[in-house]
C-alpha cells in the first residue's frame, strides 16, 4: 500500500522535525516542486475562469472572527489569541472573513458581479496531537480558496461552474472522485441558528446537484451554511473530503456587504465559497498515494533524466539538459559517479523520461529513450525527444509517447 507518510519521506518530498512541532511538515526540494507546480496549475485554471487573485494576512483581530461567527462556533479549533499591545490577534482558521473585508473595502455595482476573488493562502487549525499525521491532518494549511460575490440569480451557475473546475482539475491530476455529498447541519449549537438561511442555501445547492448522484449527510456542514463535498478514497479505503462548494448567506449579512443594483438601491450579495483542490497538503498526500510517487509528467519533480554511459559523454548529457531547461522542462544529469548504468536506470524508475547517451548517441545527437512505463522507443534525435516531452507536459497528457 502506498502510504504517503512513508513514501513521501522515502522520495524526499517532505519531512518533519520535533523542533518545528507536530503537524508542521516542511517541504524538501522535490516536494516543493510538486507543490509549486500544483499551485501554479490552480492559479492558471482560476485566471482562465475569471478569478482575480489577492493576498491577505494570516493574522486578524479577535473582533474580525467575532463578526464572522468563527469565535462563537469554531474557537475550539483555533489557536489561542496573542496579546498585541491592547488588542488580541489570532492566526486565522479560514480565509473567508478576510475576503469579505476585501470586498467591503470598495463599492460595487451589479455590473461587476459576479466578482471572483481567489487566494492560495495560509490558515491554521489547532488540531489535537492524536489526529495529526503526514500531510492529511496538519496545523499549518495552505488552502486553495476562493469566494464569489454574486447576485442570488447568479449563485447556482457560479456553483455549477466551480464543480466543473473541480472535475477538470481531477482529470488533469489523475484523481478519481468517490462521490458527492450534500453536507447539512446536525444537532447542537455548532451551527448558526437561522432556519431560513439553511433552507434557502440548501435549496440552491440541491439545484446545483440536479443530475448528479449524491448523498445527503447531516452534521457535516460548515457552521454558517451547507456545502457540496467532493469525496475521495485513499488506498486504505478511508474516505475524506478534498474539494468543496458552499453557498453562504450568513457572512454577507454579518459583514453588511452590499452592491448597488439597477434600481440604485443597496442589495445583499450571495457569497459562494469554493476550493478546487482543498488544502495543498491533503491534495499532495492523495496524489502521492494515488500515483505511488509516479506523478503525471507535468507534475513530476524531475521530468527527464539524462544518463551518460561513460565520463566521455558527460558533456553531451549536460548539453541535452541545458536545452531541456531552456524549454522550461525539469531535467538533470545522473553520471557514472552515481553508479552503474543499470543502477542509475533503477534509481530513475519514477522519472517519466530517461535518456541514455552513449558514444553512438553522442556522435549522432541522439538519445536512447526509456519510458517510465517500461517502453523503449529507442534512439531518437534529441530535438524530437525534447519536443515530445514538452508537448506532453504542456498538454498535461497522460500518454507519455503517443504515436507520431
Amino acid at each position: 500500500m502506498n502510504d504517503h507518510r512513508r513514501l513521501g519521506r522515502e522520495l524526499d518530498l517532505f519531512d518533519t522535525d520535533p523542533l518545528m512541532g507536530a503537524g508542521l511538515p516542511y517541504w524538501l526540494p522535490d516536494g516543493a516542486v510538486v507543490r509549486h507546480t500544483l499551485e501554479e496549475y490552480v492559479r492558471e485554471a482560476e485566471r482562465g475562469a475569471g478569478y482575480r487573485h489577492v493576498y491577505s494576512p494570516v493574522l486578524g483581530k479577535r473582533e474580525l472572527y467575532e463578526i464572522s461567527g468563527h469565535w462563537d462556533h469554531y474557537s475550539e479549533d483555533m489557536f489561542p489569541p496573542m496579546k498585541l499591545g491592547g488588542e488580541e490577534v489570532l492566526l486565522r482558521p479560514s480565509l473567508c472573513p478576510h475576503h469579505a473585508l476585501i470586498y467591503r473595502s470598495r463599492s460595487h455595482s451589479y455590473r461587476e458581479l459576479p466578482l471572483r476573488i481567489a487566494e492560495l493562502g495560509g490558515m491554521y487549525r489547532s488540531e489535537l496531537s492524536g489526529v495529526l499525521g503526514g500531510l492529511t491532518r496538519v496545523r499549518s494549511i495552505q488552502l486553495n480558496d476562493a469566494h464569489i460575490f454574486c447576485t442570488l440569480d447568479q449563485a447556482v451557475e457560479e456553483a455549477r461552474a466551480a464543480l466543473a473546475l473541480i472535475r477538470r482539475a481531477y482529470a488533469d491530476l489523475g484523481i478519481r472522485a468517490a462521490g458527492y455529498r450534500l453536507s447539512l447541519p446536525g444537532e447542537g449549537n455548532k451551527y448558526v441558528a437561522d432556519p431560513e438561511l439553511w433552507r434557502r442555501a440548501t435549496a440552491l445547492l440541491e439545484e446545483v446537484l440536479e443530475g448528479i448522484e449524491y448523498e445527503a449527510v447531516e452534521g457535516e456542514a460548515a457552521f454558517y451554511g451547507p456545502k457540496i463535498d467532493v469525496q475521495i478514497v485513499d488506498r486504505a479505503g478511508r474516505e475524506s473530503t478534498l474539494s468543496t462548494v458552499q453557498i453562504d448567506f450568513h457572512q454577507p449579512e454579518r459583514f453588511d456587504l452590499h452592491y448597488i443594483g439597477p434600481d440604485g438601491a443597496k442589495h445583499r450579495p450571495v457569497m459562494v465559497h469554493r476550493s478546487i483542490i482543498g488544502s495543498v497538503e491533503r491534495a499532495v498526500a492523495h496524489l502521492i498515494e494515488e500515483h505511488g510517487g509516479a506523478f503525471p509528467a507535468w507534475l513530476a519533480p524531475v521530468q527527464l533524466v539524462v544518463l551518460p554511459v561513460a565520463e566521455e559523454q558527460y558533456g553531451q548529457a549536460e548539453k541535452v539538459v541545458r536545452r531541456a531547461l531552456d524549454l522550461g522542462l525539469r531535467a538533470e544529469v545522473a553520471g557514472p559517479e552515481h553508479g552503474t548504468l543499470g543502477a542509475r536506470v533503477r534509481e530513475a524508475r519514477l522519472v517519466p523520461y530517461v535518456a541514455v547517451v552513449g558514444a553512438r548517441e553522442a556522435d549522432g545527437e541522439l538519445a536512447a529513450v526509456r519510458l517510465r512505463d517500461g517502453r523503449k522507443p529507442g534512439a531518437v534525435p534529441v530535438d524530437e525527444l525534447l519536443h515530445r516531452v514538452r508537448s506532453v507536459v504542456e498538454d498535461r497528457d497522460a500518454e507519455l509517447w503517443a504515436a507520431a
